[in-house]
């Protein structure tokens, strides 16, 4: 297995950087919580870059905190999707912990008006433009619409709503169950008129013949 020189001396140049940086400048621990200037709500999983040194990326939490080892002077950049980008240096302080609130304005872009038409180019809207029936109104489009041809085809189409099913079982159950009614009514003659017609007659009938049988 070889040795690789190159890492080692690579390694060793960046620790003696980050050394000589620390030392000239004093590190602390920086934390915060970022949270929207409107509203005061927190702002989640912020990207937080530390653009004096090497870029390092650190995030906030969902509750908008963060916490990470800065050094005074330092360039913080915090962006986050639909917010404008912000950007904090780190002050000079007396003691080796710094907090703060990171208070970021909401992104608002104005887009160009645009007027949606129904047509992909121009060509397809002549074409439109010029098949169209300038005579017809709206009388003779609605007389068109209302017809019988056009409504039986719609009809021959066209599902029956629930509504018009529960419309139309009502009616059915209503029908039979009058038609079952005066069927009974009919069959028993108690309840039929027309069988008191004929009991009536013949108890006429039965008094006369007995005044004859008198004579």
């Amino acid at each position: 297995m070889k040795f690789n020189y190159h890492f080692v001396i690579a390694t060793l140049f960046m620790f003696l950087g980050y050394s000589s940086y620390s030392q000239e400048r004093k590190i602390l621990q920086f934390s915060g919580i970022v949270e929207t200037v409107s509203s005061g709500l927190p702002v989640g999983y912020t990207t937080i870059t530390n653009e004096s040194f090497r870029n390092e990326a650190h995030m906030a939490n969902n509750e908008g905190f963060f916490s990470f080892v800065a050094h005074v002077g330092d360039t913080i950049r915090f962006t986050s999707v639909g917010y404008e980008t912000y950007k904090f240096v780190v002050p000079e302080i007396s003691g080796d912990r710094f907090s703060t609130a990171i208070v970021m304005k909401n992104l608002i872009v104005e887009l160009p008006m645009v007027t949606p038409y129904p047509w992909a180019s121009i060509e397809e809207f002549n074409i439109a433009f010029m098949n169209l029936e300038v005579n017809s109104d709206n009388v003779i489009r609605a007389k068109r619409n209302m017809s019988k041809e056009s409504i039986d085809a719609m009809a021959a189409v066209m599902p029956r709503s629930a509504e018009e099913m529960h419309n139309y079982n009502v009616n059915e159950n209503h029908r039979g169950l009058s038609n079952k009614v005066i069927n009974q009514r009919f069959a028993n003659p108690l309840l039929n008129p027309f069988a008191w017609g004929s009991l009536i007659q013949q108890i006429s009938k039965g008094k006369q013949g007995s005044k004859k049988l008198d004579y």
